[in-house]
């Protein structure tokens, strides 16, 4: 009986140490360059042709914020550093191209059809000091996604449906807006 109390004393020890060194391991202090608690995050700007964007990334990295328990998004007047995002290159390229079966017969011999396209989108943050206007932090960020191209059909060889396109390339940009911000706040608040 001696015994059986010994190995499952030994057991639940080990599983217990075990266990509370991976939450350890896993979790890490984080915190802002120069311990700042108080940020702003104005509108990105955006310097692409692509109008809107910018509120999607900059909300992506507020939630990102307002998620942690580092640091608070406030108004301009109360921060003392503000986060500032800029984007500066949003691409859009037809990727692997093809036959679509559908219409295969109605083109024009020799025609390619795009199958997807390819977004690239790059963005720069700067973290910067409200009082003296100093750089603390900057990082560029690049992201790319594919999406399906809208499909040639034969009711309407001649067109193809522009609303799906529009928002395949928008949630495309959101999903890209949430990747990027969180690899911004991971990078920002790395132990310093």
């Amino acid at each position: 009986m001696k015994t059986i109390h010994k190995v499952f004393f030994s057991t639940f020890i080990s599983i217990f140490f075990l266990s509370s060194c991976a939450y350890r391991w896993g979790s890490t202090t984080r915190s802002l360059p120069g311990g700042y608690r108080q940020v702003s995050i104005p509108v990105f700007k955006n310097k692409t042709q692509e109008t809107g964007i910018e509120v999607g990334l900059t909300n992506a990295l507020i939630q990102e914020f307002q998620k942690s328990s580092i640091t608070r998004v406030v108004d301009d007047e109360k921060s003392e550093v503000q986060i500032v995002g800029e984007i500066f290159s949003l691409k859009y390229d037809s990727g692997g191209g093809g036959e679509q079966p559908n219409a295969s017969n109605y083109l024009p011999r020799g025609t390619v059809l795009a199958k997807t396209y390819n977004t690239t989108l790059d963005v720069r943050i700067r973290m910067v000091r409200k009082s003296d206007k100093v750089e603390l932090w900057s990082g560029n960020f690049h992201a790319e996604r594919s999406y399906n191209a809208p499909f040639v059909t034969l009711s309407g060889v001649n067109s193809v449906n522009p609303s799906y396109n529009l928002s395949a390339r928008r949630m495309n940009i959101d999903a890209m807006s949430v990747d990027l911000m969180s690899e911004a706040y991971d990078r920002i608040s790395e132990n310093f």
